[in-house]
Parts: structure tokens; sequence; C-alpha cells
């Protein structure tokens, strides 16, 4: 933050200028302008301390400077002295209101000393209006501080979506405004406990929570609650089905991997379109040894959705474990170009292009695949759709090994 801080004091103090015609018109002599010329000289090395020494003497010297005072806020602010910061902003605007930027500086000091509702108006001015970037992504920052002090939830995430628009790639910002969504999401599900706390959605919301903390039981409880309450209910059977699923991946325990077949099954006599349910039960099929129930399964969902990308790479893969690679290969070939990230894709479009002996596809594949399997480590790969459906996994070999 120290560096956002100096780029902000010297923006200040380069704003105010310090003219010497400034000085001279107050009357000032020589040893103002030499105070002066030094101290600046000291900011620009950034021998804080020196130039604050310097500016304090010209405030003696030339009191009547605005642009004296609103430089030693800058420093003072600088040196996280925010008290004295304020009194020098506000010596600065009696003196000269038209000097720019000190409404802001204002703002962040006396947020910076917990004065939220004073500092609320100037922050709010200095996001909306200032024309220097620096100044309005530190304004935006406090912003989310202070309106999350004053308990005004839903202003920190309308500042948090402006901030991220503004700075999409800026790290301190991308990580105080995750930090807001999360405890907006907290506060929201608070209140829904207050609220309602026995009714569907709450239980959907505790179900939903126990499952992402791995609390696989409760999990299963609170989405069977819901069942007793509406049996019919869409997406729920699904959310079991994934429960089991990932028990069933911790345990190995086969009534768990039956248990989600059932759910699976059991969303899709409520919802026959429910993409996500017949892929998870085209998946288990064919882990399972059926691989004709898995490729049926697969082109029923793929009838409905013709562009899940997952759903055309496990059935590629099917159609390769079963010794038909030619009716694999258009299948991940749309795979790849959906998704062209996908090394799952490029890998078992290698391994059809080789069993069909095409070798400059194959080389290709093998090519792409190789990029992307060696540019990101095995640790940061990651499921898409947060983990809304399981994700097409290589084979063991690949972990060591592209196809030849």
């Amino acid at each position: 933050m120290m560096c956002k801080r100096l780029r902000l004091c010297l923006a200040v103090a380069l704003s105010s200028s310090l003219a010497f015609s400034g000085l001279a018109q107050a009357g000032s002599d020589k040893e103002a302008a030499q105070v002066a010329a030094a101290g600046q000289q000291a900011l620009a090395e950034g021998h804080y301390a020196e130039a604050q020494a310097n500016f304090q003497r010209l405030a003696k010297l030339a009191p009547q400077v605005a642009e004296v005072h609103a430089t030693l806020a800058a420093i003072y602010f600088q040196q996280r002295e925010f008290e004295l910061a304020v009194r020098e902003v506000r010596t600065a605007q009696k003196l000269k209101p038209s000097l720019p930027r000190l409404d802001s500086l204002l703002g962040l000091s006396l947020s910076e000393l917990g004065q939220l509702t004073e500092a609320l108006p100037y922050l709010e001015k200095g996001f909306k209006d200032s024309s220097d970037s620096e100044g309005r992504r530190m304004c935006g920052l406090q912003l989310l501080r202070t309106y999350t002090g004053l308990s005004r939830d839903a202003e920190a995430v309308e500042t948090a979506l402006a901030l991220n628009k503004l700075y999409p790639d800026d790290p301190e910002v991308l990580y105080h405004t995750g930090r807001i969504y999360g405890n907006f999401a907290y506060v929201t599900m608070e209140k829904l406990h207050d609220k309602a706390p026995n009714s569907i959605w709450m239980l959907q919301a505790q179900g939903e929570a126990n499952e992402s903390q791995k609390d696989y039981d409760s999990a299963i409880v609170a989405f069977n609650h819901v069942l007793l309450i509406d049996p019919r209910r869409p997406g729920i059977h699904y959310r079991l089905g994934r429960v089991y699923l990932a028990r069933f991946h911790e345990s190995q325990k086969p009534e768990d991997q039956d248990a989600a077949v059932r759910e699976f099954s059991a969303e899709l006599d409520i919802d026959p379109e429910n993409g996500n349910a017949g892929y998870e039960l085209a998946n288990l099929n064919a882990t399972r040894g059926k691989p004709g129930d898995a490729i049926q399964q697969y082109h029923a969902v793929l009838e409905h959705y013709p562009d899940f990308e997952e759903a055309l790479v496990g059935l590629g893969g099917v159609y390769l474990e079963n010794q038909k690679p030619a009716d694999a290969i258009p299948l991940l070939d749309r795979a790849t170009r959906l998704k062209p990230e996908d090394e799952v894709a490029w890998y078992r479009l290698a391994q059809a292009d080789r069993a069909t002996g095409n070798r400059g596809g194959q080389a290709k594949a093998i090519e792409a695949f190789t990029r992307l399997h060696s540019s990101t480590p095995v640790t940061l790969r990651k499921p898409d759709a947060d983990d809304a459906i399981t994700p097409q996994q290589l084979g063991p070999d690949a972990e060591t090994k592209a196809p030849q």
C-alpha cells in the first residue's frame, strides 16, 4: 500500500505546484523559496522526513499559501499521520477551495481514522468524479471498507462491481472485492436463516453448505428433508447424487455409487432435460462397465445439448474403449473446437487419430495436448462450473507420457 500512498502523495504535491509566484505574491523572501525548493527535491527523492521538516518550516514562513498546506497534508498522509493530514487539508481548503484532489485526500484520511460517516461523501465524490486513476482506485478501496463498516452491504457490492470493471486485473482490487462478495453472501444467508429458518430454501442452503465442507452425511439429511416437504422439487435428487458420488470417491463403498445412480435416475424422472444428471448417469454407466447404457445416455444428453463439451469427450472415450475410434473422432474434434484448452479432448483425439491411421491429425493433437499438459500443473487444473459436473479425466499413463 505504501507505493500507492506515494503515488497519491506525489499527485497532490504536483497538482499544488508550489508555484514560486504564489510565494512571491505572499510576500515571501528568498529563504522561503529556498526551503520550498529543498522540500520539493526531498519529496521527489522519497526523503519524507526531510520533506516534512522543510514544509513544516515553509508553513511558518508562508502560512497563507494553500499549496504549502496541501503538500504537507500529502506528506502526512504518506507518513500515516492522518490527524495532521486532515488538519492541513482543511487549512488548504479554506485558503483555496479550488485546489484539486483535496476532497479525496480528506476522505481517505478520515476513513483511516475510523471517522467513516464523515469520510463517506468525500470518498464517494473521489470515486465518482476523480480524473486521477490512482486516486479513484484508492477512494474505491476505502469505500468498500467504509460501506462495510456502516453495514451498507449492497452499496459495497455495487462499488466492488464498479472497481472490478475499472481495474479488472489489479490483484489488490480482486482480493478486496472477493471478500466483499463473500461477506455479502454470508450476510444474505444469515438473513435467510433469521427470516425463514425452516423453509425449503434454508434447508437447501444448509445442504449445499454441508456439501461444500464435505460433511456428506449432514448434506444428505438436509436434501432429504427438502424432498419430504416437496418430493418433486427439481435439482434436489441431482444434488443428492453428487453428494453420494463425492462420498464414494472418498470411501469407495459400492452402495454410495449405487445411491448416486438411483438419485440421478430419480432426477431424470422429474426433469428429463436435466443434462447434468444425464451426463453423470452416463459417466457412471461407463465406469461400471455398461458401455451400451453409457452410449445411449450420452446420446440422450447430446440430443438436447449438442454443445455439451464434457459429454462429447465422455462419449468419445467410450467409443475408444470399445474399439470404435472412427465414431470417436467427430465427437472429439468438435470438443476441441468448443473448448481448445481441454487437454483430455486432445489426448483422446490423438488416440483416435492414431488408431485410424491419421498421422497428421495425431501429430496436431499430440502437440496441443503436450503444450496444455506441460503449461498447467496438475494441482491447478480445476473442474468446470465450480464442480457442477464430474470432469473427464486423463488416464494414469497420460501423467507420464503423451500418446504415441
